[in-house]
């Protein structure tokens, strides 16, 4: 008598991260307001070329005036858990090099559109559902920008295909979260 066995997937909890495992997408920044319960948050709403705008609650404010976050191209990790930043749910996180000194937003390639993912050149993109903190916490540490500015996943730069790549605009060798 044969004794068939069934293998479960894996939970996330025991899968190894990396980077193919993040959703980035092109996005454009429809209507930035001011948190209603927090003087340093904006709650904005960004186009991922879905059927309804991903709304982000965004430490930005304090960084950048309103009318120029407004119509702005951005990258965004797309799927973090959902969360309520003082009240409003934040879907997403906008994608910035950062310094101690300073925070820059990443810039899409020329050419790039809402919706557009944004991949590593040697990684097979195989985004999670849901990304959980732990989990999201591998990988983010192994981002960073290059000595061009590039935004990179351990030395392999963001990609848009056929469009070119990410990157900031003046900080160099710098943290991307």
């Amino acid at each position: 008598m044969k004794v068939e066995k069934t293998v479960e997937a894996p939970d996330q909890e025991d899968v190894e991260m990396d980077g193919k495992h993040l959703s980035l997408r092109v996005g454009r920044i429809i209507s930035a307001e001011k948190h209603p319960d927090a003087r340093s948050l904006v709650v904005v709403q960004v186009d991922v070329g879905e059927a309804s705008p991903t709304t982000v609650v965004s430490g930005l404010l304090k960084l950048f005036p309103l009318d120029q976050v407004l119509n702005r191209m951005v990258i965004l990790l797309c799927n973090l858990r959902p969360a309520k930043v003082r009240g409003v749910l934040s879907q997403a996180m906008v994608m910035c090099a950062t310094s101690p000194e300073k925070v820059e937003i990443l810039d899409p390639p020329g050419g790039a559109e809402p919706g557009d993912r944004v991949t590593f050149l040697g990684f097979l993109a195989e985004p999670e559902k849901e990304l959980f903190d732990k989990k999201k916490e591998q990988v983010l540490c192994d981002l960073c920008t290059d000595g061009h500015c590039v935004a990179t996943y351990r030395g392999a730069a963001f990609i848009v295909a056929g469009k070119g790549v990410c990157r900031a605009q003046t900080l160099s060798h710098c943290a991307v979260k």
